[in-house]
Parts: C-alpha cells; structure tokens; sequence
C-alpha cells in the first residue's frame, strides 16, 4: 500500500496548488480533473488549473467512477492526484436522473436520501481503491461546513455529503492537510 494524501480547505484557500507542490516530486503524474465545463466561468477555472501543471503530468478528466480510473492506473503511474471530492460528490447528485427527481417536491428528501447513500458508498469505493493503489494518491476537497447552514434542502444535503466523506476519506489517509489562507496546517 502506497501513501494517500488528504488536502481540506475553504475556496480559494490555496489547497489545489498546495497539492501540486507536494506532486512535482513526482516523475510520473496522472491528474484526475472531477470538474465538468458547463458554462464559461468553469471554463476558465479549469484553464487556470491546466495553466499551472505541468507539461509532462498525464491528466484524466473523469466526472464520474473516479474509483475505476484509480483501479485502471494501478502501477501505471508514481502519483494519482484527484481534483476534487466535493465537485465529484456535486457531478453524482446532480446526474441527470436526480435533478428530475430533486426537482419534483413529492418524494424529495426520499430521492436525495437514496442519492445521498449512493455518493458515500461511491466514496468509500475510492476510498479504498486509493488505500490499496501502488501509486501514492493525492485528493483534494474543499470543507464546506464552516459556514452558514444553507436555506435550501438540496445544498444541506450537499453539504452533509461533502462533510461525511471528508471524513472517510480523512480517516483513511495517511496524512490529511487544512488550508487557511494559503498556509498548510497539517492535521494528521
């Protein structure tokens, strides 16, 4: 079993390039890019993201069974950084087949339940593909529980999920890291 790395951290905390520090130490890279580009202001974040790695890092984008990609690259590469968990946990609640059903009040809490049971087996899978991975993994995730209770059933379920699996995968790294503004608190 190789080292897994946990980076946590609010928006715009510097967790992302902290991460792809720690990775130049790497020769061999894959970057596994959980954001899907479904409007211009994600484009341009995503161009950021790409402006910043470098050259000869392999990058996957996969917005869903990120577990698989993981399972695939076994041995196939030094270093398996994913980016990121609450983006992976937003593009599984938000699929085509639960916005229909989110959007329907009857039955809504019963379908984001069901949703919501779904996305942390979904992370524990990871979890544990990464845990038993030769490649040493890297996963970012942004901590989404220090602020405000949202007013909205849908965004506290967000909210819920991204905590619960931050916590799996916490629990299982090896090392887990807390951005504040851009300084890395290590954590475990």
């Amino acid at each position: 079993m190789a080292k897994m790395t946990f980076i946590l951290g609010g928006a715009r905390s510097g967790k992302s390039a902290f991460a792809e520090e720690l990775a130049k130490k790497y020769n061999d890279v894959v970057y596994i890019a959980t954001a899907e580009v479904k409007d211009e202001e994600m484009r341009e974040r995503v161009q950021a993201h790409r402006a910043r790695r470098p050259f000869n890092w392999k990058t996957i984008e996969s917005p869903y069974n990120v577990d698989r990609v993981v399972v695939d690259l076994d041995g196939k590469a030094g270093l398996v950084f994913i980016d990121c968990i609450t983006l992976y946990i937003t593009n599984m609640l938000l699929s085509g087949e639960a916005v229909n059903s989110i959007n329907c009040l009857d039955g809504q809490m019963k379908v984001l339940k069901q949703r919501q049971e779904k996305i942390l087996a979904e992370i524990n899978k990871l979890s544990q593909v990464c845990r038993d991975s030769k490649a040493e993994v890297l996963i970012v995730s942004n901590e989404v529980g220090l602020g405000i209770v949202p007013d909205n059933v849908l965004t506290r379920v967000f909210r819920d999920i991204a905590g619960s699996a931050n916590q799996i995968l916490a629990d299982e790294a090896d090392e887990v890291y807390f951005m504040v503004a851009g300084i890395a608190q290590r954590i475990k």
